[in-house]
């Protein structure tokens, strides 16, 4: 694991002073996925963002002149660019715990992955966490939301909240009393700039920053069917402090429940017709 503090403060304190959290799978994962938590802490005296990157960016999809790189070349560019990102966003610190994606997707209850976020979370203690959401369907994403939830219930320590974040699946299905809704509206040259950095992914044949600006304005257009749009970019959440709070909580029933709150809905106005 590798703690790397932009700003060149003291490790603890850069820690300690950590007011939003995101705990993502993969390098670039925070900045296309969880740029809220970067937009609230951007220039504030009070608001500190940290950043933690399970995997070792290992099987990263690669083209063009990254096409012949191994998967150690890849895992020293994404490392570079995860770094270059923290600049960029002056994170309070960039955690990079540098697991393979199979330590993620294993279903084991007692992990190395959920130990260790038990310490970063417990060291931190943020208000809010960011992570990502139980309907992903990339199953390293999944793999980090369960440990995530895994790891808060083994702490006394509870977030005001936790947010699992769209990804490989948006959440625009999510009935509108189910959505955590946030506007990241203002600054357009740090979302670009962000994702800017991660010229191996998206040189490399994909284009998420485009994508990730598209879907961004898409949530905001179409949040509402009869007013004028209140914002021109918008990032969709699913609340997951229930899980959190309540141990008891089954993760799979909880996901289910919010697709039969979706299917009710459908099925309601078609009954109308």
């Amino acid at each position: 694991m590798e703690i790397y503090i932009p700003s060149g403060i003291g490790e603890t304190e850069a820690l300690k002073r950590t007011t939003h959290l995101a705990i993502v799978a993969h390098q670039d994962d925070i900045e296309i996925n969880m740029y809220d938590g970067v937009f609230k802490c951007f220039g504030s005296a009070d608001n500190h963002f940290t950043g933690v990157v399970v995997t070792d960016g290992a099987g990263s999809a690669r083209s063009g002149i990254y096409a012949d790189y191994t998967d150690e070349d890849m895992k020293k560019v994404r490392k570079v660019e995860q770094k270059k990102a923290a600049d960029v966003g002056d994170y309070s610190a960039q955690i990079l715990m540098d697991y393979p994606s199979s330590a993620v997707k294993t279903r084991e209850k007692n992990c190395a992955v959920i130990e260790d976020l038990k310490k970063i979370i417990a060291e931190t203690q943020p208000d809010y966490i960011y992570t990502h959401n139980l309907a992903d369907k990339h199953d390293t994403h999944v793999g980090v939301v369960v440990k995530v939830i895994a790891a808060l219930r083994g702490l006394d320590y509870k977030p005001k909240a936790v947010y699992g974040c769209e990804a490989w699946r948006d959440l625009d299905w999510l009935c509108d009393g189910s959505k955590v809704r946030f506007n990241i509206q203002g600054r357009p040259n740090l979302e670009r700039a962000l994702m800017g950095v991660f010229d191996s992914q998206i040189a490399g044949g994909k284009n998420y920053d485009e994508a990730a600006m598209g879907r961004r304005l898409m949530n905001a257009t179409f949040a509402e069917s009869h007013s004028v749009d209140e914002t021109s970019a918008m990032m969709i959440a699913m609340d997951l402090t229930p899980l959190c709070e309540d141990k008891s909580l089954d993760i799979a029933e909880f996901a289910a429940a919010h697709i039969r709150r979706f299917e009710d809905d459908v099925r309601t106005r078609l009954g109308g017709q």
